[in-house]
């Protein structure tokens, strides 16, 4: 893994990248820059792990489907000015990989917030855009659905993708960032050192 390449890749794309070294410090920037404002939340284990639904919910209004009534708080996270998520998988070559079942976390990381934060840790890097989509498909899909207890075929075994195409199967949509989305304001790249979500 190269981080400073990640960080300069991204950078010369577009993305406003930083790097913490903990998640501690990482959501401490990210909550001194949000106040005032509203706020959703795609899913993830990664800004879960960081508390920052707790954190932001101080003093901004904050949307998230883990924590609120499911349709309701998806529709108002979309409408939010920014939004937080993380990747699936960021390749060190700059782009920005994720995947979904339901699409409404790949679709915000395209369009209507005035900011985007992408959390990640450094578990998510990888050396190439294939390899970021290997990732986004073996390892970070498989081991979300386990969190649901199903037994589709990534549920069980070594962690791989079996293109089963059940309506439950979250490899529905992938999402590549080549650069930030025209329409998003700001695309802001937070990488931290500790391993993260899948």
């Amino acid at each position: 893994m190269d981080l400073q390449k990640a960080i300069d890749n991204l950078t010369k794309r577009g993305f406003k990248t930083r790097y913490f070294a903990t998640g501690a410090e990482a959501a401490a920037a990210v909550a001194a820059e949000l106040h005032g404002t509203t706020v959703g939340i795609g899913g993830s284990k990664t800004v879960e792990a960081l508390g920052l639904y707790e954190t932001l919910s101080r003093d901004n209004e904050v949307f998230w489907h883990w924590k609120q009534p499911m349709e309701e708080a998806r529709a108002k996270a979309a409408a939010a000015k920014v939004y937080l998520c993380s990747a699936n998988a960021i390749a060190e070559t700059g782009q920005i990989v994720n995947i979904d079942g339901n699409g409404n976390r790949v679709a915000a990381t395209s369009y209507g917030h005035e900011k985007l934060y992408i959390l990640a840790g450094v578990n998510k890097l990888t050396p190439d855009l294939n390899a970021a989509l290997w990732r986004a498909e073996n390892v970070a899909g498989p081991l979300n659905v386990r969190r649901f207890g199903t037994d589709l075929p990534c549920a069980k075994g070594e962690p791989k993708c079996h293109h089963c195409g059940s309506p439950r199967c979250i490899n529905r949509v992938v999402t590549i960032l080549n650069y930030p989305s025209g329409g998003i304001g700001e695309t802001h790249v937070i990488l931290i050192g500790e391993d993260l979500g899948y």
